[in-house]
């Protein structure tokens, strides 16, 4: 018997947080010998929805018609710039209320996060959002515990993620707990995204981060992260900038709120822990400590930790999985 998977469009929502995770399931179905999953598309009414880059979908029900799909497997709500106009419309957050009880699944992609919250579904909860929006969140419902670095969250059978492509993990996971890694693996496969992303619960890594305004650093951080196994000192990368060191830890404080040698250390760990990702490699900590420079084996295991919240062989048995199951010459670059 397939699964209901129903998912909430309205206009100007994001795309990519119902085409996303619609795919994942879709391909599920494709590679199953009979259909895994039944999807419908919710909107105010039925027909096409406009999204926020123009183009439309077309939703088949009507908020109205919730109760008639019930019980659902799973109710998903897009994100976007046009929640916040639903926010505004009592309707819907009481056909949220009303369903709720006979939704197995209930959860947000996003910032449609906000549509949940504001109904009351995610009171006691962990929650996540996109970035951009976790402060507001976290300040306009207090009743929940938002988590700022997470690409999902499942807490109190609600399930939270972060931006866009976040939606496509959080299915991809929903896809794993109902028929297992190898299914999911291998859609993950079909369309050329990770299983697991390697940043953990990260949504955003050093690279990211690296692309935000960073003023007169970008030349120092460019040559950084081309190689960060490079023997860097304070005075050596004062000396790149033709700067004292003193000046160059004020501009670290300025524009990354850190030090130079605690960014060039996030740096190098981060190198680290895509190492360990690597099946090919099986360094030992103390090899991998000597490539990226991080000190002795115990050195890079107590960083690590600190860093991530898992010991580095904790997290290479969690997530090099990705790797075993697509072949190397397969790989895909991960999704951002």
């Amino acid at each position: 018997m397939s699964r209901h998977i129903a998912l909430i469009a309205y206009p100007d929502c994001q795309l990519l947080d119902v085409s996303g995770p619609w795919q994942v399931f879709a391909s599920a179905n494709a590679l199953s010998p009979q259909p895994l999953y039944q999807l419908t598309l919710i909107a105010d009414a039925i027909g096409p929805v406009a999204t926020n880059g123009g183009l439309a979908v077309h939703a088949t029900h009507t908020y109205h018609q919730l109760n008639t799909l019930l019980p659902l497997d799973t109710l998903l709500v897009a994100g976007g710039s046009g929640v916040m106009r639903q926010l505004e419309k009592a309707a819907v957050k009481q056909a949220l209320c009303e369903a709720a009880p006979g939704v197995r699944r209930l959860g947000s992609i996003c910032s449609g996060a906000f549509l949940l919250a504001a109904a009351g579904l995610l009171d006691g909860c962990h929650a996540t959002t996109h970035w951009r929006h976790v402060a507001q969140l976290a300040d306009e419902y207090p009743a929940l515990s938002v988590e700022p670095d997470a690409l999902y969250i499942e807490s109190n059978g609600r399930y939270t993620s972060a931006g866009v492509t976040a939606g496509i993990d959080l299915a991809l996971s929903l896809v794993e707990a109902d028929h297992g890694a190898g299914l999911a693996g291998r859609v993950a496969r079909e369309l050329v995204v990770f299983l697991q992303r390697p940043g953990g619960q990260s949504q955003f890594s050093e690279i990211l981060r690296h692309q935000q305004e960073v003023g007169p650093l970008r030349r120092l951080l460019d040559q950084l992260h081309a190689d960060p196994s490079v023997n860097h000192g304070l005075e050596s990368m004062a000396d790149l900038m033709a700067v004292s060191p003193r000046h160059l830890t004020r501009l670290f404080r300025r524009y990354l709120n850190t030090t130079p040698g605690a960014y060039l250390t996030q740096l190098r760990l981060e190198q680290a822990r895509l190492t360990l990702l690597n099946e090919r490699e099986n360094l030992s900590l103390e090899r991998l400590a000597q490539r990226w420079r991080l000190g002795g084996a115990e050195q890079l295991r107590r960083q690590f930790q600190r860093y991530y919240g898992v010991s580095p062989s904790v997290y290479r048995q969690r997530f090099a999985s990705t790797f075993q199951t697509l072949p190397a010459e397969t790989a895909p670059c991960p999704s951002l």
